[in-house]
């Protein structure tokens, strides 16, 4: 690959936090801890969009012997405290309450939407759309807007948010005429269902998409499978993109001795190809506390997407990349690899890819069609 073909397009020094939606709320220093997991499209000018995860914390989110959450509420935005006592900052990305029955997070950042376009080719920055920013608006949003994906579906297109607060941990979707203006259509998948995205296209009359259900506990399996415990890909589909039915069969599961063992999740919309519908996904390897992430591919029957033709994890299709992050090494924070791919447009003989680099910046990436063959 060429370096060329894979480059950052947008980063966390690329944000104007003058004019984040949090300015009118928050008096206190904040920085963009990372601006990445982008959702990609194209849009009806020709132009890429971007829809860019923007995770904004506080500079000095410990202050005395509390460490300070933001929140939103219908008032504004406020700042929670918790006791430092009672809780374990040992990961940047958030901090866990100790002594709680279950177990119980509050993040170091919040996260809201910024859209960013690009030229045709992906390969420039057209204009940030600070005023169409996404922000959180209803109460099971408080704690941010996380990971978006979007898909047009006969014309319209469809974005999947996950969302964050104490009340739920779910997906949300979104839709547009335009790719400019979008109208929030509330939860469709409730707590802990997260890397919801919506194959770009029906299967008949149906929507379809993949999902990928936490939890707490999961069963093992007899120790002569193929198939690591713990979380899969799922499919559910759905007259009408509101409600949605999960698929008997099961979905897309890690496999042992791979190097996506620790657990895989939905990656890019999956779009249909002549061998059927093609997603990317992530793959997670076993690797201190939060894993290796890298991109893998895996094809699907046209007609029964819940039929795998062909799964690609031998080799992965994307890695970290230190080159492009050694400009910003210094704002580099998690302790192991990670690439997150969340989108995917058509570009003649070949795909433009996005993905999060390091859940710090925006990365491009040019994969020729052939590739898939």
């Amino acid at each position: 690959m060429h370096a060329s073909d894979d480059f950052l397009i947008f980063g966390p020094d690329d944000v104007d936090l003058t004019q984040s939606p949090l300015r009118g709320s928050i008096r206190e220093p904040t920085f963009v801890l990372g601006a990445f997991n982008p959702a990609l499209t194209r849009l009806p000018s020709g132009n890429l969009l971007l829809m860019v995860r923007v995770a904004e914390a506080l500079s000095e989110p410990v202050q005395g012997d509390h460490v300070r959450a933001i929140r939103w509420t219908p008032d504004g935005y406020v700042l929670d405290r918790h006791r430092l006592d009672r809780v374990d900052l040992a990961d940047p990305r958030f901090f866990l309450l100790r002594g709680s029955a279950y177990p119980q997070m509050g993040l170091t950042s919040l996260s809201w939407l910024l859209p960013v376009e690009l030229g045709p080719d992906g390969r420039s920055v057209v204009a940030v759309h600070y005023d169409r920013a996404i922000e959180p608006a209803v109460v099971y949003q408080d704690y941010g807007i996380e990971d978006p994906r979007i898909s047009l579906i006969d014309g319209r297109y469809h974005m999947t948010v996950c969302c964050c607060s104490a009340e739920r941990h779910g997906t949300a979707l979104y839709t547009s005429d335009d790719g400019v203006d979008w109208t929030l259509h509330g939860l469709v998948l409730d707590h802990q269902n997260k890397d919801m995205l919506l194959f770009e296209g029906r299967v008949g009359r149906a929507y379809w998409a993949l999902t990928r259900p936490l939890g707490e506990l999961y069963f093992a399996y007899p120790e002569a499978s193929d198939h690591a415990g713990g979380p899969a890909i799922q499919f559910a589909s759905s007259p009408d993109a509101l409600h949605w039915k999960p698929c008997d069969r099961p979905g897309l599961r890690a496999r042992r001795g791979s190097s996506s063992a620790m657990k895989v999740g939905g990656g890019t919309p999956p779009i249909l190809t002549p061998a059927g519908w093609l997603m990317l996904y992530h793959g997670v390897e076993p690797r201190g506390k939060i894993g290796a992430y890298r991109t893998f591919w895996a094809l699907l029957d046209r007609d029964d997407p819940a039929t795998i033709l062909r799964i690609a994890d031998e080799t992965p299709l994307i890695e970290t990349n230190p080159a492009l992050t050694a400009p910003i090494a210094h704002r580099l924070y998690l302790p192991t690899p990670v690439v997150f791919t969340t989108g995917i447009v058509e570009a003649g003989d070949a795909y433009v890819v996005a993905s999060g680099e390091a859940d710090l910046a925006c990365r491009i990436t040019r994969i020729e069609k052939r590739v898939f063959a």
